[in-house]
């Protein structure tokens, strides 16, 4: 029988957006650490990095920014879709179905970077506007003079977000903005890779990002430090789960055999942070608590802190409801799928992998 690997270690083509090295530890966006641009630049900044392959200047920024505000409105058919699908649809399967409803005639082969950018712009709107919907308010009007982040923190609450909050969350959706040839960036590029449209090749990636493998929401790891729930039984609740032969969730990597990149620089941000947010505070010390008890439990696996750990963190504390997390999780990854898309466009070959039969051969 056939081994199923999964196209594990498989290179399926040459790209220069981002390097995942989980040996090493490294993600880069184009020549620059994940982890310093998330630390020390904005949403906006790192979304022209992996669309354009270059830092904007100041006037680049600018322009950039403006056009990215100026699309934040849904369009009216893309409303009339909103309300009339039924309330029992999860949110992942709104998302993929409104943004298949963009996909109009201006929408064709090739992708531009502008129609990227609408797609960006609009899915915090269309998150928000849903979550509204389902709990009988009025949807919050995007606020045209807040940046991505800022505007989507005002659109869920309808209220001026703390700076400490537009920090937090502008560091976690940086680091899931791109990470390589992912399930979700992949199904996005072979979609495209058939000369399909942007919005068919997006749709494509939502499918993939909602499936509990890819893009489950860190809710495991909010259900362990809601159990912990205080410092002084961390140890005692870590010890007891390790000797139960359980896994802590939020430790460990498929791809990370050292510290994960991406936690490393929410950890910094936490720190930050520190004594600002206790949900922050305990996180950094059930960390320290969970990464020593492994090293005793289980010398030499290397199992350290994953993204998912401090996405909890920060998803928390700037009050995300849980069920918006893979959502939010999609509203920063649709950076990494279109430039993959614009990417792929630029030297495109339909891919057309093999399957090596191992049915039945019929009698001559």
């Amino acid at each position: 029988m056939l081994k199923v690997t999964g196209l594990e270690g498989v290179v399926a083509g040459e790209t220069e957006i981002s390097l995942v090295d989980g040996e090493k530890g490294h993600l880069v966006y184009r020549g620059h650490w994940a982890k310093d641009l998330a630390v020390h630049h904005t949403f906006e900044e790192v979304a022209y990095l992996l669309l354009y392959g270059t830092m904007p200047t100041g006037e680049e920024l600018l322009r950039f920014k403006k056009a990215l505000t100026g699309k934040r409105e849904l369009p009216e058919h893309a409303k009339a879709v909103l309300d009339a699908l039924p309330n029992d649809m999860e949110m992942m399967s709104v998302l993929r179905t409104v943004v298949s409803a963009m996909g109009t005639s201006s929408y064709g082969w090739e992708p531009t970077i502008e129609q990227a950018m609408t797609v960006t712009a609009v899915i915090p709107t269309i998150i928000t506007y849903r979550y509204h919907q389902l709990n009988n308010r009025e949807p919050v009007k995007p606020n045209l003079e807040y940046d991505h982040v800022a505007n989507y923190l005002y659109m869920l609450t309808g209220k001026e977000p703390s700076e400490a909050h537009i920090k937090a969350l502008s560091a976690y959706m940086i680091l899931t903005m791109e990470h390589g040839m992912n399930a979700s960036t992949f199904s996005g590029r072979v979609v495209l890779s058939t000369q399909s449209d942007l919005i068919s090749a997006v749709t494509g990636a939502i499918g993939a990002m909602k499936g509990p493998l890819h893009g489950g929401a860190p809710s495991e790891v909010i259900a362990l430090l809601d159990a912990i729930n205080t410092k002084e039984n961390a140890e005692p609740w870590i010890r007891k789960e390790l000797e139960a032969g359980r896994r802590l969730m939020g430790f460990g990597h498929r791809v990370y055999k050292t510290y994960d990149p991406r936690s490393v620089a929410l950890k910094t941000v936490a720190q930050e942070l520190s004594g600002k947010d206790p949900w922050l505070d305990l996180a950094l010390y059930v960390e320290e608590t969970a990464i020593r008890l492994l090293d005793e439990y289980k010398p030499g696996r290397k199992l350290y802190s994953n993204v998912e750990f401090y996405a909890a963190a920060v998803l928390r504390a700037v009050e995300m409801p849980s069920e918006l997390y893979t959502p939010t999780f999609t509203a920063s990854r649709i950076i990494g799928w279109t430039a993959h898309i614009l990417e792929q466009s630029k030297n495109n070959r339909i891919f057309r992998p093999k399957a090596a039969y191992v049915g039945k051969i019929p009698n001559k």
